[in-house]
């Protein structure tokens, strides 16, 4: 068996709407037919108990090792505690080869899930030992170091109950909720508007203690001390017993209190210097309290209780740290609810207080205090008091907060109750915290959880907000990047901000941020992540569909243009227009259930995807009379097409209309194809909500040149000659373009067509089948690049396709694009009329910009 590709599936894909990894895997004659009850699987399912039955693939009544690569997959995620459960296995047209796809919930732990299913089933194969044990623990381990930790989780986890989008932005938890001018982005528990001053502030104890004081919240006594000996000056000065912690610290990292003597004073002391300057305060009576603030109010209580064990006369401190630290709940990071004790040196001093040692057996039901200090980060326990909290004890934290300036702050208050006002009991706030652990109210060691990360969602997006953005996807074999910068256009004619994506670059707002074939996942989410985007239309290629899946969880709009008869057919298992469809209706099966999908009533193909859109459907053809369209729009749905002179859009009895001839795409309605393209462009902007008034100024505003559509029927004057430069590069582009063309008038006709490599042999000559009933010149040219093919093959079939030609009477056949664009100019007499199918798009319109400049004129 060998793996021959791994893609990484990150949005919703052919396969599903869940992130999957997706493996190519050919298997040799004899790993094609494994029968139920095999000794391969006997011992599969021996070191594995979760692997799910295996059933055969296909017409196949025999399973393929593929399939069982697929099972363990999930199976070792499964058992690493991921929440996995979608798997398959399909036939690929090759013999031997089969694709499996697998779920996954984090892509590092998914690849490598993938490597030990096949180092196990090489293993079991061979008779070799595997260590499943091994195996799963390593997926665990990476799983608990890349997911989110449980403060981001759980504001991811409330923003995805709400409808909200979410991207993570690094490894880390630096996560972006909503899109372009609606998004918002955290880091863990922190908010994209905290100002770094309050930031600041709050990590200086000492100046956070006397802005507090100002505002009339209760503090502890205290100050920022030079060196070990002027401390020991502070906490005589205060009183015994002090609090020891670092001037600028978290997580409860380097803090004593209730030191008492010299000795752990100076142990203290150490531990706080290692983490940098050190302050010395008042200690203050009573429990721990974290209160947790966002915005104006107080959301969450915790008792923070030291870490302790409870003896039993029979095993040592030591012995019973482990006994606790086995507790699953506890780890060694933050991912866990819990953190494992420490018997570090200010554990060892809080027991010889105690007069203990960590080998010492304390007594049956003895309590033993291992820290003082009470952060779960450091081994402590947590009960929740949410419903305990004074009013009066709420307003002071919230005041603590709006001081330093925090909207998310979560306030230390010691105090012996917070049922009753600190001023009533000798109670203080002690610090302030910018980026606040969530651990202690999401799973409370006691009592109820609070959902603070839906408090901290709401404050991010306040109800009915979900910060997306219009988001039209734009899919089909000919006219998507058209009707892409059309739509984009009407956004913008709408006063929109709009990011768009096509086959040509990115542009956001106007302008273009990046160049070449942008139709991918990658340069999508480029313009979800940009600040200045109010709307984005994004053409969505097959290529990027099939290396990634999507960039979105939906779309407002899919945008379907055609499929007939496909093209690219034969690359990545993609072999008939029904595969196609299959694919392409991907953006359809991702439209929200507020959204539509707008579909061309005149592809059969396309039409059927109307059945797969989880909302509504807007269909569009140039003839309204079609049966599809007709029974559509008797049922009161949206449907756009063409009446009399007029492009209509229809709802029950309400219309809409716009007169062909303020539409310069379709220059009168006269190009056909043109008129498809805008109809499917008003569609997506009604689907979008936008005012017709709006894609009325939009239609008349877009000029089909160089400019606003390079390749995409541009029309020139050459010294009285008709010139048409187009991208058309399949049979179904070639029909229309003849279309278009014939509606035109000129004398003599040629064409300049040449074909990439990658296209099938019949798909090759059926494009100079189609010319050579339409033309009475072609040239045929060949660039260096031919995507796999021999030199002069392509140059060979597009001159088989030419073979009985009804009209065509002149072909030659040259090398080098321009060198053809330059022969056809040549030979242009007033009056004639020369299309040239541009493989270099931007190189080759550049170049007929400049022949033109010398003797002809753009007509747009």
């Amino acid at each position: 068996m060998e793996v021959t590709r791994i893609r990484v599936l990150r949005g919703p894909n052919l396969w599903s709407r869940h992130t999957a990894i997706e493996a190519v895997v050919r298997c040799a004659p004899e790993e094609r037919a494994i029968r139920a009850g095999a000794p391969l699987e006997l011992r599969l399912r021996e070191l594995l108990h979760e692997v799910a039955p295996v059933r055969p693939v296909g017409d196949e009544e025999v399973v393929p090792l593929a399939r069982w690569l697929e099972r363990l997959t999930l199976a070792l995620q499964a058992r690493a505690g991921c929440r996995v459960s979608f798997a398959r296995t399909s036939v690929a047209p090759e013999e031997g080869v089969y694709q499996i796809v697998v779920e996954y919930t984090e892509e590092k732990v998914g690849r490598r899930a993938l490597e030990l299913a096949e180092q196990l089933l090489a293993a079991v194969a061979a008779g070799r030992h595997f260590d499943t044990e091994a195996a799963v623990a390593e997926l665990r381990a990476i799983d608990e170091d890349v997911r989110l930790g449980p403060s981001t989780g759980s504001i991811v986890n409330a923003a995805l109950a709400r409808g909200i989008p979410y991207r993570r932005l690094t490894e880390g938890s630096l996560v972006q909720f909503g899109w372009g001018a609606k998004q918002r982005r955290i880091w863990a528990a922190e908010v994209d508007s905290t100002g770094a001053v309050a930031e600041s502030i709050a990590q200086d104890k000492d100046l956070t203690k006397r802005l507090l004081a100002a505002a009339g919240v209760p503090v502890p006594r205290g100050r920022p001390v030079a060196d070990l000996e002027d401390g020991w000056r502070v906490a005589l000065e205060l009183g015994l017993p002090v609090v020891v912690k670092p001037q600028d610290g978290n997580q409860g990292k380097g803090v004593t209190v209730n030191i008492t003597d010299r000795e752990h004073y100076e142990a203290a002391f150490r531990a706080a210097a290692e983490i940098g300057d050190v302050m010395v305060e008042q200690f203050l009576p009573g429990h721990d309290f974290r209160l947790l603030v966002v915005g104006e109010r107080l959301v969450a209580a915790a008792r923070r209780d030291p870490p302790y064990v409870i003896g039993d006369g029979v095993h040592t401190v030591r012995e019973l740290v482990d006994i606790v630290n086995a507790d699953p709940r506890r780890g060694d990071g933050h991912a866990t609810p819990l953190t494992r004790i420490r018997l570090d040196d200010i554990a060892l001093a809080r027991l010889k207080l105690q007069g203990l040692a960590a080998d010492a057996v304390p007594a049956n039901g003895q309590r033993v205090v291992l820290r003082n200090n009470a952060n779960l980060s450091t081994g402590g326990t947590a009960t929740d008091v949410t419903d305990d909290v004074h009013p009066e004890v709420a307003a002071r934290a919230v005041a603590a907060a709006r001081m330093v300036g925090l909207e998310i702050c979560g306030v230390d208050v010691v105090c012996e109750s917070v049922g009753v006002p600190l001023e009533q009991q000798r109670g203080g706030v002690v610090e302030v915290n910018a980026a606040p652990g969530l651990r202690m109210h999401l799973a409370p060691s006691f009592g109820k959880p609070r959902l603070v990360g839906e408090a901290i969602i709401e404050r991010l997006y306040p109800a009915g907000q979900d910060g997306r953005i219009p988001v039209v996807a734009v899919t089909g074999t000919n006219g998507k990047t058209t009707v892409t910068r059309l739509i984009a256009h009407l956004f913008a004619a709408a006063g929109l901000k709009v990011g768009m994506t096509n086959t040509d670059g990115v542009w956001v707002d106007g302008h273009q941020i990046d160049s070449g074939d942008c139709s991918g996942p990658k340069s999508a989410r480029n313009v979800l992540l940009h600040p200045d985007t109010q709307a984005a239309v994004l053409e969505t290629a097959r290529g990027g569909m099939l290396r990634e899946g999507l960039a979105f969880d939906r779309c407002q709009v899919a945008v379907v243009t055609n499929v007939g008869a496909g093209d690219h057919l034969g690359l990545n298992y993609i072999t008939t227009v029904e595969d196609l469809a299959v694919l392409k209706r991907v953006i359809v099966q991702n439209v929200a259930p507020t959204g539509f999908a707008v579909l061309n009533a005149a592809d059969p193909i396309t039409l059927a995807m109307a059945s797969h859109c989880p909302g509504a459907v807007i269909l569009f053809a140039v003839d309204g009379h079609l049966p599809a369209l007709v029974a559509h729009r008797a049922q009161g749905r949206r449907s756009v097409f063409v009446e009399g002179e007029d492009i209509v859009a229809v709802e029950g009895s309400a219309r809409a209309r716009v007169p062909l001839r303020e539409v310069p795409l379709t220059r009168g309605g006269t190009i056909s194809f043109q008129v498809e393209n805008a109809l499917a462009a008003v569609a997506a902007a009604w689907g979008c909500g936008l005012s017709f008034d709006a894609v009325r100024s939009g239609l008349a505003s877009f000029v089909n040149d160089a400019h606003n559509a390079p390749g995409r029927f541009n029309v020139m004057d050459y010294r009285g000659a008709t010139v048409i430069a187009d991208y058309g590069h399949n049979p179904d582009a070639m029909q229309a373009l003849v279309a278009a063309v014939n509606a035109m008038p000129g004398r003599r006709r040629s064409v300049v067509i040449s074909a990439a490599g990658d296209r099938r042999d019949e798909d090759i000559v059926a494009q100079t089948r189609i010319l050579g009933a339409a033309f009475d010149s072609v040239i045929l040219y060949q660039d260096a690049a031919q995507r796999g093919r021999a030199d002069g093959e392509v140059i060979a079939l597009l001159r088989e396709g030419l073979k009985g030609a009804p009209r065509t009477r002149e072909v030659e056949e040259l090398r080098g694009e321009f060198v053809a664009i330059d022969r056809a100019l040549a030979a242009l007499q007033p009056g004639d009329l020369c299309l040239v199918l541009v493989d270099q798009v931007d190189e080759a319109l550049a170049h007929l910009a400049a022949r033109i400049a010398e003797g002809g004129t753009a007509r747009g």
